[in-house]
């Protein structure tokens, strides 16, 4: 089965280092090493490393690339500062989300200025289709799709800065989060990112392709007096939950909008000069906003050990009032979490609601998004 999905550059470090490898949007990625809950007090409590290799990662180049993104995302492109790093959405024109997705802002050591998207590998092709549909008549942009010639990992966690420091030659820890830099990691040209996608400090990495096994080997040798481990996927859907970080196909799809999802940070309905923004799907989020939402997403705290997964329906006083779109033994807090849609508004935190699970309804109550937030 393998042979007929993609691989990263790092597949077979991997499968040397014991991983059981799984199907996900048709790559072939690391589920576990030892096991997930492992994983996951590992970065939590000193440091991993993640091959996220599977995002897609499209580079705009050219003085036109910063207007045709302005009008692709819900955030605003154009103010965007040498090195910033911003998290926005990409919708259609009905306001429902595509994907959400980090936009760089970056500058070469030749000087050339380029933006860099960072999409969900489930919906890489999808995007690049979009991007292509709304492409000008005459457009001074070029787009290139760098997701095969590079690699991505993630080193995340309580000790990743100290971890990473001796591989750099400037102090990476005046690098404020969501910064990025386009700089040379043990001589290999690469870019750092104080970004992550687990509730912890931490940084990404963006390589060449036919360096990513040498700099693992970097990272982890570096990393070996903070014992710093591998980490998959599964680690990384629990620790983004115990965060409340939305995932698509399970929080976001096509038929939500960004207000519904808690996304309005992500929405700059106006440039910086106080102009209305013109962006696709801005007009059905205005509207939203007018309107107000008619469902949104909430934390669950259950007891007891069984997990609410997704598709699993949301009581209150024997009524359906929503549904689960992500649920897992909280590793962390050691109860069960979920996150959901409901169609009540009026639901203050610890508020007595059931969940249906397998034909058994269980107690939760409503709690403050995120679960865990790191201190």
């Amino acid at each position: 089965m393998d042979n007929q999905l993609l691989q990263t550059p790092l597949y077979q470090w991997h499968v040397d280092q014991g991983a059981r490898m799984v199907d996900f949007a048709n790559w072939s990625m690391p589920v576990q090493y030892q096991s997930i809950v492992q994983e996951h007090q590992a970065t939590r409590n000193a440091v991993t490393m993640f091959d996220v290799s599977h995002m897609g990662r499209i580079r705009f180049d050219g003085p036109g690339g910063g207007e045709l993104l302005d009008r692709l995302l819900t955030r605003s492109v154009l103010d965007m500062q040498l090195g910033q790093v911003r998290y926005s959405l990409i919708c259609n024109h009905e306001g429902g989300i595509l994907d959400d997705v980090l936009i760089y802002h970056l500058e070469s050591p030749t000087g050339v200025r380029y933006f860099l998207l960072v999409v969900n590998a489930s919906n890489r092709q999808k995007i690049v289709e979009w991007i292509t549909a709304q492409w000008p008549d005459e457009s001074d942009v070029e787009m290139q799709d760098r997701t095969v010639d590079t690699a991505m990992l993630a080193v995340q966690g309580p000790a990743a800065l100290e971890t990473l420091q001796p591989l750099f030659d400037f102090d990476i820890s005046a690098m404020k989060y969501f910064r990025g830099k386009v700089t040379t990691q043990m001589k290999k040209p690469c870019i750092l990112s104080r970004t992550g996608y687990t509730g912890e400090d931490g940084f990404e990495l963006i390589l060449k392709a036919d360096q990513s096994l040498q700099v693992t080997q970097n990272i982890f040798a570096a990393g070996r007096a903070h014992d710093i481990s591998p980490a998959g996927l599964g680690a990384r859907d629990t620790l983004r939950m115990e965060s409340a970080m939305p995932l698509y196909g399970h929080e976001l799809n096509e038929q939500l909008n960004p207000l519904e999802a808690g996304l309005g940070f992500a929405v700059s309905f106006q440039d910086q000069a106080g102009n209305d923004r013109d962006f696709i799907g801005c007009q059905a989020i205005r509207q939203t906003k007018t309107d107000g939402v008619k469902r949104t997403r909430i934390g669950l705290q259950l007891d007891g050990k069984r997990a609410a997964r997704e598709g699993y329906a949301i009581y209150r006083d024997g009524q359906t009032i929503g549904e689960v779109t992500s649920g897992s033994f909280s590793p962390t807090l050691q109860h069960p979490i979920a996150m959901g849609y409901v169609n009540q508004l009026d639901l203050p935190l610890g508020s007595a609601l059931e969940v249906d699970v397998r034909g058994k309804m269980l107690p939760a109550i409503t709690c403050q998004l995120p679960f865990y937030k790191r201190t």
